[in-house]
């Protein structure tokens, strides 16, 4: 029973201090400026041609003069060629240069090595992004002494359980991402919505030292410029540049999605974020077991603090990115049984990824 207790109190304290960390990000407001800064769009895809007009109808509405930015598609051996439509700014479609065991990362590479402007920006082929994305970037870039950028991704949810079971698994993620910020020990990044100079991207030896596992273009990267640069690397917290995705439509696409992301965790630089996901796995782990080492009432209870608990760090993230909260009380009871199983297999499976099979 105590160390159930123990795991527990020790869970609570790390999601409090995450709602304390979200907290003190505060939130970004655009300022009139005379934008400057040249963009790069990046967007490795594969099989991707029912998602990439979209993508690229939302980047025509930007708020931002055409001239300074382009948009970089990076083609990875798809089944059949992808054509853009004509637009007002330049999108180049160049074809995958693989060097590496990551195609996500030689992808984006492979573009870098393609451009002479200022700042880079990853993006996925099924994002859409808002009119003033560009220019909130460009006006934070101006106003701060900044390399690298990290923003906020949340779901085009439909009106189902399992959408809705991904979004609130992206808050916390989201809440946990902004919240490590605020405490001055960010490990975690989305590369749907990811920017960095193309100076400090060549400064770090780019993806050097973790191209042989297969995901992490983000969070690898965001570790590797923190433990160079930290002052150098920021949260940026504003609805503007906040980029919307969609959820998977099975329960196993979301397993080896989540699977992907955990595998990640036992490569981690940032003592903190090991430190972080140890703590929630045992976290979860103890909820399980709860039940059968203390009377069921008390049992009850714990999960109800935790519920509680959780709740807190994810009605924040929700409401900040603008979104409402569906099945909490229910996916709370699930998600541990989740978790845990997705941490597992995450060291011990394999998964597929954009029709590979990638083993740890």
């Amino acid at each position: 029973m105590a160390f159930v207790l123990i795991g527990l109190l020790v869970y609570g304290i790390a999601i409090l201090a995450l709602i304390y960390g979200f907290d003190q990000i505060k939130e970004q407001k655009v300022m009139a400026t005379l934008p400057k800064t040249t963009f790069s769009i990046i967007v490795p895809f594969r099989n991707e041609a029912h998602n990439l007009p979209h993508l690229l109808d939302s980047i025509a509405q930007l708020n931002y003069p055409k001239e300074l930015f382009e948009v970089i598609l990076v083609d990875d051996a798809s089944e059949k060629p992808f054509q853009a439509a004509e637009y007002t700014f330049e999108v180049k479609i160049i074809s995958n240069n693989r060097l590496s065991n990551s195609p996500k990362k030689d992808a984006i590479t492979t573009a870098i090595a393609r451009t002479t402007n200022d700042w880079i920006i990853t993006t996925d082929a099924d994002c859409s992004v808002l009119t003033n994305w560009l220019y909130t970037l460009d006006t934070y870039i101006q106003a701060q002494p900044v390399q690298m950028i990290a923003g906020a991704v949340r779901y085009n949810c439909k009106d189902s359980f399992l959408h809705h079971f991904q979004q609130l698994d992206l808050a916390s993620l989201q809440g946990a991402t902004i919240g490590s910020f605020g405490l001055h020990r960010g490990f975690m990044c989305n590369g749907a919505n990811f920017a960095y100079s193309k100076s400090f991207f060549v400064a770090l030896n780019g993806f050097e030292g973790n191209d042989a596992i297969a995901s992490g273009d983000d969070v690898f990267l965001l570790q590797k410029a923190i433990a160079h640069a930290p002052e150098s690397v920021q949260y940026l917290k504003s609805k503007n540049t906040t980029i919307t995705t969609n959820p998977v439509d099975n329960w196993q696409a979301l397993f080896y999605q989540r699977v992907r992301w955990a595998a990640k965790t036992t490569a981690y630089k940032s003592q903190f974020g090991k430190g972080l996901g140890i703590v929630v796995f045992l976290g979860n782990l103890t909820i399980i077991l709860a039940p059968f080492f203390m009377h069921y009432q008390t049992a009850l209870f714990l999960i109800g603090i935790k519920i509680v608990i959780d709740a807190g760090l994810i009605l924040k993230s929700n409401r900040f990115l603008s979104l409402p909260t569906r099945y909490l009380v229910l996916s709370s009871v699930l998600y541990p049984f989740w978790s845990v199983t997705v941490a597992l297999y995450s060291v011990f499976g394999s998964y597929e990824w954009k029709g590979r099979t990638f083993k740890q």
